[in-house]
């Protein structure tokens, strides 16, 4: 096992340790700080403290945010409305079979849609605001920022897949992803993340970045929440 590949495995079983742990030791209001937390320190350890090209090349440059220089206002400004184009262009097309599939697997619960009430996330930008800087942010720095960053670099990107290059780190960085997801809540269902996880992963590789898929990973929870609620699967409180 080559160094780098044994640095990403390790990282991330410590990480989903970590994850697992506090969620079963720490107080519930403090799961998602503390998560998020444990994210961006392995990020910063593991990237953000290296050189530019490393950063740059983990797709973690932000737009020139976290490196050392001048920041270029409008280079920021395009690489910003690239990534919401990306994300918003992506929600669109799954958006609606998305709905119908939810509606199907619901039919026999009784409830009804209200579409008033799934759009009520989406009006609440204290929970927009958090759904992007305090979970998708801090997970796709991790997981797709590093760890397939870093195992693209062990295994290469051996397919063209809608113009971007993938390789065997896209589904292991989204199986990982998946299993955390497990970890904090003991439910099989969350395994399901593994496929929106691919799409979150093939926009990293699209786009050179990590803006597109922390942008469409907080669209997905938010709209994700919006069904439920109006469901009544769960409460948005």
């Amino acid at each position: 096992m080559s160094r780098l590949n044994f640095e990403a495995l390790a990282t991330a079983f410590a990480v989903t340790f970590s994850v697992g742990l506090i969620t079963r030791i720490a107080p519930g209001r403090w799961h998602t700080s503390l998560v998020g937390v444990v994210f961006l320190a392995a990020v910063w350890c593991l990237v953000w403290r290296h050189d530019d090209e490393h950063v740059r090349r983990a797709g973690l440059a932000l737009g020139g945010l976290v490196i050392p220089g001048e920041l270029r206002p409008w280079e920021l400004a395009r690489n910003l409305s690239r990534a919401l184009s990306f994300a918003g262009l992506l929600a669109l097309v799954v958006a609606v079979p998305f709905f119908f599939l939810w509606r199907w697997w619901w039919t026999d619960s009784g409830s009804s849609l209200s579409l008033l009430r799934a759009l009520r996330p989406f009006a609440a930008g204290n929970e927009v605001m958090g759904q992007v800087f305090v979970i998708a942010l801090p997970e796709e720095a991790f997981y797709r920022g590093y760890l397939q960053s870093r195992l693209d670099e062990v295994w290469g990107t051996r397919f063209e897949c809608g113009r971007a290059r993938v390789g065997p780190a896209l589904f292991i960085s989204a199986a990982i992803f998946a299993v955390g997801h497990v970890v904090t809540v003991n439910s099989p269902a969350r395994l399901a993340v593994f496929f929106p996880a691919i799409l979150f992963g093939w926009l990293r590789a699209r786009t050179g970045g990590i803006g597109a898929s922390v942008f469409f990973h907080a669209f997905c929870n938010l709209y994700s929440e919006a069904l439920g609620s109006a469901y009544g699967v769960y409460s948005l409180g």
